[in-house]
């Protein structure tokens, strides 16, 4: 980036600058959300007996990058793993070190949370983001089932 770029939690005066990113990466994946789930998660981000978290990444003052991420304990670990659940960056801003920053982060503070692993999930056809993530972090082989309920 040509820009410093810093990485910081999100506070509530970031949802407007938030939610746009949000909404554009739920477009990526072609799911829509009810306005309430998205005022709900934005809440959970704030409330501090809610293990979700949201950080930024900013460059001249602009987000341009968000990731989720959230605690849960395991049956194969003494401490908790912390989920990455989503990421995404500006179109502007892909290939410029803001997923890889934002990834770094999360890192960060989940070896400060305790956390024995950082995992994520990705589409299989979502090769430009695997590109970045087939660089900092292994591919287990693992295929996810699911049932909506």
């Amino acid at each position: 980036m040509t820009e410093p770029l810093s990485i910081r939690p999100l506070v509530a005066e970031d949802r407007a600058a938030w939610e746009p990113l949000w909404q554009d990466y739920l477009t990526f994946y072609k799911s829509v959300l009810p306005a309430e789930t998205t005022d709900l998660t934005w809440q959970r981000f704030h409330d501090p007996a809610v293990p979700m978290h949201a950080l930024g990444a900013f460059a001249g003052g602009r987000l341009v990058g968000i990731v989720h991420y959230l605690y849960h304990y395991s049956c194969w670990s003494v401490g908790p793993y912390c989920y990455l659940q989503d990421l995404f960056t500006s179109a502007e801003s892909r290939g410029k070190g803001a997923g890889r920053a934002l990834i770094a982060r999360v890192y960060e503070e989940a070896r400060q949370a305790g956390a024995s692993r950082v995992y994520w999930l990705t589409h299989q056809t979502n090769s430009e983001a695997r590109l970045l993530y087939d660089r900092v972090a292994e591919l287990t082989g693992f295929v996810q089932y699911r049932k909506l309920l």
